[in-house]
């Protein structure tokens, strides 16, 4: 009877542990995440446009910087700079509220299509130097074109702010 009870108990725990395991994987599951969405004041708007317009500062800096930085590391920080302006004008998108969205629809779309231009330049480098150009030539072209770029970016993103009405 001991030897009957004792083989049956490993496999009777291990498939109450089992059991266990996906109740507990079912309840955490079943659970929705915290709702989470941008304040739209016109505070957390002013704060989001000038965080974009402080990224851009940084990244145009970068490009006046990334020729010193041994062993190629430049192109490397040009493309995180860039992607940190993308992530911040993203943030600042989800600050504004439904009318905003709807008013601005085309400037937004178009600042976002700015953007996906602006990142055709790190493809060009690479390009560039694969067709044979120098790896330093094709880098100063790509800082050239991309602070030019970023300029021109910036001035249509505060002029449509100011349209937009951007914390008022």
């Amino acid at each position: 009877m001991k030897y009957f009870t004792k083989k049956l108990a490993l496999p009777a725990m291990l498939g109450l542990l089992v059991s266990l395991a996906v109740l507990y994987a079912n309840l955490v599951s079943a659970q929705a995440p915290w709702p989470f969405a941008a304040p739209t004041t016109p505070m957390a708007q002013r704060n989001a446009m000038n965080l974009v317009v402080n990224q851009v500062s940084w990244f145009q800096n970068a490009t006046r910087t990334a020729s010193s930085y041994a062993g190629g590391g430049g192109y490397g920080l040009l493309v995180q700079q860039f992607q940190a302006v993308r992530d911040q004008y993203s943030g600042f998108k989800s600050t504004l509220n439904p009318q905003q969205l709807n008013s601005g629809a085309n400037q937004l779309a178009e600042l976002d299509s700015g953007l996906e231009i602006i990142q055709e330049a790190f493809a060009d480098y690479q390009n560039a130097v694969a067709n044979g150009q120098s790896n330093s030539s094709a880098f100063a072209n790509m800082r050239q074109v991309l602070t030019e770029a970023m300029g021109v970016w910036v001035q249509e993103f505060k002029q449509n702010c100011r349209q937009l009405r951007v914390g008022w």
